[in-house]
């Protein structure tokens, strides 16, 4: 697979900064980046970066036909003003409007990272967007669509961390140890670990439509990490 063509949408969130950078220890993966701002990439990463408005995103892809599609997009409800519109222009419209461009390019699979507790029928706005999107993913049809639903991500962000994420950070190390059964999918995993995930699921052959809470990205990432080690 030394040849797949992986292209990054959300470069500079804490999953796409994570992925770029372990992208230096994973060779199996030619990466590119799409982003409305430059970053400093890590020191040796090579890997192309396409800075542009998310209006001419479609046209990167279509030139750079990815075999593969990582969707790492997603903003915050604070930073959205609190405004429904705008939370849904980043986490459901441009999202949608990036997988559309993938699948109009021929890309085979579409890796998205949604949110644990993701349902088109939550009370709560932030998860019911989530799966609002995971259905409208579904209905176009890749050849693989792969849901990576994610509890509390752990990682150091280059923005100023909110307190109350510190402070669930620090504590996810002993709060995860009351979290079974079915609130075990709501356990924190660390940013580095969703990336080994990603890799790991870039690997998969099989078709179909693949939704991975907390366990089963855990399990993708350990195939992975006993492949490259």
């Amino acid at each position: 697979m030394s040849d797949t063509r992986m292209v990054l949408v959300g470069a500079t969130g804490l999953v796409g900064r994570s992925l770029i950078a372990r992208s230096a220890h994973c060779r199996s993966f030619r990466l590119a980046a799409l982003a409305r701002r430059r970053i400093e990439l890590p020191r040796g990463v090579r890997m192309e970066m396409f800075v542009a408005e998310p209006a001419y995103w479609a046209e990167t892809i279509a030139a750079l036909k990815p075999e593969v599609v990582v969707s790492a997009l997603g903003t915050t409800w604070k930073k959205s003003g609190r405004d429904e519109a705008a939370f849904r222009a980043v986490d459901e419209e441009l999202v949608l409007a990036v997988a559309r461009a993938a699948k109009a390019a021929g890309t085979r699979q579409f890796i998205h990272i949604s949110s644990a507790g993701a349902s088109r029928t939550s009370r709560h706005l932030y998860l019911r967007v989530k799966g609002e999107v995971e259905e409208a993913l579904a209905r176009l049809r890749f050849a693989r669509l792969d849901i990576l639903r994610p509890g509390l991500l752990r990682g150091r962000r280059e923005e100023d961390m909110r307190p109350a994420e510190a402070v669930m950070q620090a504590a996810s190390p002993l709060t995860d140890l009351f979290l079974h059964g079915q609130y075990r999918r709501y356990r924190s995993i660390s940013a580095d670990r969703l990336v080994d995930t990603i890799h790991g699921l870039a690997r998969e052959k099989a078709g179909g439509r693949f939704v991975h809470e907390h366990d089963a990205l855990l399990r993708a990432a350990r195939r992975h990490l006993a492949l490259t080690s």
